[in-house]
């Protein structure tokens, strides 16, 4: 039963990992800011690493099976 919480968390966070990466990067190629009222590069910098965290934890949380 614990393995489908893992599923599930795993799922989540590497969703929202993967849709914050992407959502992400369209910001930046259309020259848009990624947070209204923080440097363009501190903001893109910082999604860029939430991304990857998120996707990191979802990896991990995937591969505990």
């Amino acid at each position: 039963m614990e393995s489908v919480s893992m599923i599930f968390a795993g799922m989540v966070f590497a969703l929202f990992g993967g849709g914050l990466l992407v959502w992400t990067a369209v910001r930046v190629g259309q020259r848009e800011p990624v947070a209204h009222g923080v440097s363009p590069v501190a903001s893109a910098a910082l999604a860029l690493l939430a991304s990857c965290a998120a996707l990191a934890v979802g990896v991990w949380c995937l591969a505990r099976l």
